[in-house]
């Protein structure tokens, strides 16, 4: 598939929001593999804000990613949280340039094997709702072309998330949304780790057996959690599904 297609395949797939089983927590694990294949970064991690401006970690293509954004959200300090505030942009082309501002967050991705960081705010119009945050392996400002991609993408996941209803939306409307897709991602997490406890194996493994069994049978990865939150399916509903899904 040449790169036409595949940004209008993109595209399209962020803003289908009216399937019957239509799921925030797809939207943006969609959105942050997208980046991923089409830009040229190493990993890329998105988070959101509740009502009260308090971010948390939707979706990351690498537990490393997810690690970065929960440390800038422990020191409410980094380039992400910078972004979420101000509603703009940030681009960090050498992160070990900034040792002195976020010396944790720089041990963290060198840790990690990163070099520079480039976020975006995820926005609907102009009001921040959270942030886009690329990874790369080497050192080096994102391409121009590609910083505008990342902020059309992650403008495109806002829409979705606010017209994923039929039914008619009203500008408060986004808070709840948001705080929707929160709370399924708050969910999933418990789900993971009950799996995780259930069959003795990581928290990442669980999360890859849950969408596995949600793809197979069809359902949205948010009801597959909630179902095995409240015990209406067993764990060995989950792990008896194939490998793979």
């Amino acid at each position: 598939m040449n790169r036409e297609r595949e940004l209008a395949q993109a595209f399209v797939d962020l803003a289908d929001t009216y399937a019957a089983e239509f799921d925030p927590l797809r939207l943006f694990d969609r959105l942050v593999h997208t980046c991923q294949a089409l830009l040229d970064v190493a990993a890329a991690a998105v988070m959101m804000a509740d009502a009260r401006g308090t971010l948390t970690t939707m979706a990351a293509t690498e537990e490393e990613a997810a690690f970065i954004e929960l440390l800038q959200m422990q020191t409410g300090r980094g380039p992400c949280m910078e972004c979420f505030r101000t509603g703009s942009p940030r681009d960090i082309p050498d992160i070990t340039a900034e040792t002195d501002r976020w010396p944790d967050l720089v041990d963290a991705m060198i840790e990690g094997g990163y070099w520079s960081l480039h976020t975006v705010p995820v926005r609907l119009h102009e009001r921040s709702l959270g942030a886009l945050t690329l990874l790369k392996h080497h050192v080096g400002a994102l391409p121009e072309d590609d910083a505008h991609l990342a902020q059309a993408l992650a403008d495109s996941a806002a829409l979705s998330l606010m017209h994923w209803s039929t039914e008619p939306t009203r500008a408060d409307d986004v808070i709840t949304r948001v705080q929707s897709a929160l709370v399924a991602k708050a969910t999933l997490e418990i789900a993971k780790g009950m799996l995780a406890a259930y069959a003795g194996i990581s928290i990442a493994e669980a999360g890859r057996r849950l969408s596995g069994h949600a793809a197979h049978h069809r359902v949205s990865l948010a009801k597959t959690a909630h179902a095995l939150v409240k015990r209406t399916k067993q764990p060995s509903d989950i792990t008896r599904t194939p490998a793979g899904g």
